[in-house]
This record gives C-alpha cells, structure tokens and sequence, in this order.
C-alpha cells in the first residue's frame, strides 16, 4: 500500500534524511551555492529564451529569499520540499508568488497573458476546453480571466486565484505544471520526500 497525497505532505523529514540531503548538495555544490544554471540542470531544461528556461529562473528567484543569485542549502530544502510535497494551497500561494512579477499581489492583464504564453508553451499548445477542443493562447488567457476575475476589476488578487484554482478544475488543471527533477535531486525524492 502506498502513501496519499495527504500523509506524504504530513510526513516529516528525519534528521538522518536531512543530513543524508546535506551530504548531496554539498558534493554537488561545494561551493554551498546552487546556482541558476545547476538548479535548471537539476529539471533537465537548459538555459536560453526557452518557455521551460523562464519559467524556472522565475521559481529560482522565488525560493532565493536573501536575492543573492544562488540558493543555499535551506533555500534549496524549501524548494524541493514545495516542488515535490507540498501541500495544493501552498503551491498556489507560491505559484501566485512567482506570476506576481512586479510584487504588487494583484496579477494584472500583462502579468496573466505572459504566465499564460509560457504555460500555453511548455504545454506544447496542445490546451483543451472541456469537451477537448484546442485553444488558442488569446482564448485561453480569456477563458481564466473570467474564471478566476471574480470581480471583473481586469486584476486578480491571491484570493481570487486561491479559489479559482480550488473551484475550477479546468484552470487547476491549466495551472499545474509538474516540475520532474533529475539527476541527483530526483534520486533522493523517494526517501526523503
């Protein structure tokens, strides 16, 4: 019998898994710094104009807490902790987080269509309404605007997204990127995560 989603995210890591994952990371980076093109190294997405590429220098710069332009050894725990086990509320929290360019915690119409051309992108514009039609990148953007905009203000704020995410399964379904990392993070993912 496996573990639900729901045990996986309550379980906690030990202090031999924790050391286990230090042991890792340092033999990987002794420098004690992951750098942007290591952590890409780590999805299997290399560097460039890439929809991945971008995307992942914006979650890069989420979990660098201190701006520093690498990730310590804690910055890295959280991120691989969020990416691998986190629970759904707080992926969307930080999923707002990395859209909300500007830091202003509203996602304005600018902010919504480049998060969405990426998506759209990394989703190799093969998107679907519900009865699998393709759309188009223009209607896609529409068609979550006027899902999550409960106010119709042109902005969406973090409530808004939280409960559009939480109510509309096809926008979850749209905004769920599954991140696979590889090499010597992934290996570890099983018994630490």
């Amino acid at each position: 019998m496996g573990q639900t989603q729901s045990e996986a995210e309550d379980k906690e890591l030990d202090l031999s898994e924790i050391q286990n994952l230090y042991k890792t990371f340092i033999m990987e980076c002794p420098s004690g710094s992951l750098y942007l093109h290591e952590f890409k190294k780590i999805f299997g997405v290399k560097s460039g104009p890439s929809p991945e590429s971008l995307y992942l220098e914006n979650v890069f710069r989420s979990f660098d807490e201190n701006g520093d332009n690498t990730l310590d050894f804690i910055e890295y725990v959280a991120a691989l902790h969020l990416v691998l086990r986190g629970k759904l509320e707080d992926k969307l929290r930080w999923s707002f987080k990395v859209f909300d360019n500007d830091g202003n915690g509203r996602l304005d119409r600018e902010e919504i269509s480049r998060i969405i051309r990426i998506i759209y992108k990394i989703k190799e514009c093969n998107v679907t309404d519900e009865d699998g039609n393709i759309l188009s990148l223009e209607e896609v953007c529409d068609r979550v605007v006027e899902r999550v905009d409960e106010n119709n203000d042109g902005d969406i704020s973090l409530d808004e997204f939280l409960e559009g995410a939480h109510c509309d399964t096809w926008v979850k379904e749209f905004l769920s990127l599954e991140v696979n990392p590889s090499g010597w993070a992934w290996c570890r993912k099983s018994c630490l995560f």
